[in-house]
């Protein structure tokens, strides 16, 4: 795992600006803390920082091979989990390695099939090719958007990287943030290719960006399709099983310590039954981790979200698959720490998710002081159909995101922070509505489907394509902000296919979420877990953290400087922190949000043009 960035210009000569190739291969420190790299020509710059995860020496970036027609040089952050056998595959072809790293197979898959090598991957990665002899760069990301890849058009090439920062510290890119970056912090809809800073692109999951001389375009090689699905239900749950484990196994391979973040849940405790009888097949004991907010269990309140509390049931499947197992406690006095807030907002480069992300940055904390690759279960419950909304009666036909539909939205909490006539000039309502309406025109139809199946298949499709890249950006950012790579085995993108054409009747065969993955892991999990009811990840309903976050924002609302009260209310925020009595969620997490907002502005100065 790694991070890199790059600078394409036909008008400058880039050997003279490598003070400034210095500076944005700098931000990516904390995704590389293990070495450093740069390859400087007079039209091209790539930088690099590496975190040594597969053939610690060999592994070096940027790298490079030379072939009759050029220089081919390629930068790479990710993990490419069936390199062993592509390697082989290319070996035969006449192909000589120096490395025994998936970088190089990586490249010299690029020497033999172009930009066709991405689809003979399975892995979750981010690169970017030059290519001397044709002139052009190929920027490519992984099917599902595991990896994060931004750039930024100039008038004369492009600037890249693996986060905005990369790219904010070239003299070249203005931090500025237009109405539709604001709308998308009020409210998440996650258009493909969507970044917060105005003319900045994400590359979209499953897509290549190539500039060349004739310009900059996009080319998308893998995307979501429907097909038949012919297969009985216990068919099913045993193709389930055998592409679940595979994807598991294959994502344990690591020259490096690893481990399990095991919450407790169906999802984390399906991976570790697996990966704790794989590696207990070769001798060793798998490590997990989860996190237990201080006092929770004392504290917790059932919810709509929250059923039960994950620490009881941690230590039990730890038990259960011969685990060596740590409870990371983490308190409120932490996650309310102004210093975590402002570490995690400068992770995100945008304000964040309060306390949820203050306590996976500080649980991710604790992990890399042990290990340096560790497995999630993200993609789990938008794969197999985990959330409430997917069996709320109806929720298909509201025509709009499931997840604001069923009020998870964020655009009241957010909005009544903000200055009143910039919320009506966003017009969250009306970007919603054109959001969904893009979204629901990329579903790919099935001939002689039902209605209900159809619209199954569509909240699938959202839940994958646009709810999901929030959770993976989040776990990105937040691993990466202290160097430890986080692995996602649920998107492997040979059981999202599969999955994805199960129909809805199989999904749900017991009438229980998850039932194809409930019964394709029950081999290794214990009955409670098996059968445990969904539960979100956890927050804390301990006041001392209200406080702490209204004695803050209480200080910012005097605070005279804050560059934050160009878009946020400070009448509002006088009157959110001077009345009686608890917070409550809702409120607390208002006030976190114009507490990011604050740190945000004074890190990045952004430019706000709407």
């Amino acid at each position: 795992m790694c991070g890199f960035t790059g600078w394409l210009s036909r008008a400058r000569d880039l050997t003279r600006e490598l003070g400034v190739i210095d500076s944005m291969t700098a931000t990516m420190t904390c995704r590389g803390p293990d070495e450093s790299g740069t390859w400087v020509r007079p039209s091209i710059a790539l930088g690099h920082r590496r975190l040594a995860v597969i053939d610690l020496p060999g592994g070096k970036q940027p790298m490079t091979v030379e072939t009759p027609a050029g220089t081919v040089a390629m930068v790479f952050a990710g993990e490419i989990y069936n390199f062993t056998e592509v390697r082989h595959l290319l070996e035969l072809r006449g192909h000589r390695f120096h490395t025994d790293s998936d970088t190089e197979v990586l490249l010299r898959g690029y020497l033999e099939w172009g930009d066709e090598m991405v689809e003979r991957m399975n892995g979750m990665f981010a690169a970017a090719v030059w290519d001397s002899a044709r002139r052009r760069l190929v920027l490519v990301r992984d099917r599902l958007g595991v990896k994060p890849l931004y750039y930024f058009p100039t008038p004369d090439g492009v600037v890249f990287g693996s986060e905005p920062k990369a790219i904010l510290a070239n003299p070249c890119v203005d931090p500025a943030v237009d109405a539709d970056g604001l709308r998308e912090l009020l409210e998440v809809t996650q258009p493909p290719g969507w970044s917060l800073w105005k003319g900045m692109r994400s590359v979209p999951p499953g897509s290549l960006v190539i500039a060349d001389e004739s310009g900059i375009r996009a080319a998308r090689y893998w995307q979501l399709r429907a097909s038949m699905h012919g297969e009985d239900q216990q068919s099913t749950v045993d193709t389930v099983r055998t592409l679940f484990t595979d994807s598991v196994r294959r994502q344990l391979v690591s020259d490096v310590p690893r481990c399990v973040l095991l919450s407790g849940g169906l999802d984390s405790s399906a991976i570790t039954g697996v990966a704790a009888a794989d590696l207990r097949d070769r001798g060793e004991q798998l490590r997990t981790f989860s996190v237990e907010l201080i006092n929770h269990q004392h504290n917790f309140v059932a919810d709509r979200i929250h059923a039960a509390p994950d620490t009881p049931y941690a230590i039990e499947m730890a038990s259960h698959a011969g685990t060596r197992h740590e409870v990371v406690h983490v308190s409120a006095e932490e996650m309310a720490d102004p210093a975590v807030r402002r570490a995690i907002v400068t992770a995100r480069d945008a304000p964040t998710f309060g306390q949820m992300d203050a306590s996976l940055y500080l649980l991710f904390k604790a992990i890399r002081a042990e290990s340096t690759v560790a497995l999630s279960g993200e993609s789990a419950d938008e794969l197999f159909g985990g959330y409430r909304w997917f069996h709320e009666p109806g929720i298909g036909g509201t025509r709009s995101f499931p997840w604001l539909a069923a009020s998870l939205g964020t655009a009241d909490i957010r909005g009544a922070a903000l200055d009143p006539g910039l919320v009506r000039t966003l017009d969250i309502a009306g970007y919603v509505s054109d959001q969904y309406a893009t979204a629901v025109a990329e579903v790919d139809p099935l001939d002689g489907e039902s209605e209900e199946r159809r619209q199954m298949r569509t909240l699938c499709h959202l839940a994958l394509r646009r709810f999901l890249p929030m959770w993976l950006e989040r776990k990105d950012r937040m691993s990466m902000a202290v160097g430890l790579e986080v692995r996602v085995p649920f998107c492997d993108h040979r059981l999202i296919e599969y999955v994805f054409n199960v129909p809805w009747a199989l999904k749900s065969f017991d009438n229980r979420e998850k039932s194809l993955l409930r019964h394709a892991t029950a081999h290794v999990l214990p009955e409670s877990i098996a059968m445990r009811e969904k539960s979100g990840y956890p927050w804390t309903h301990d006041r001392s953290y209200e406080d702490k976050v209204r004695a803050q924002a209480q200080e910012l609302a005097h605070d005279r400087s804050s560059d934050v009260f160009s878009i946020v209310s400070r009448k509002w925020l006088q009157a959110a922190t001077s009345g009686p009595g608890g917070l409550g969620i809702a409120g607390a997490a208002s006030l976190e949000w114009v507490l990011d907002l604050h740190h945000w502005f004074d890190i990045y100065h952004p430019t706000i043009t709407v």
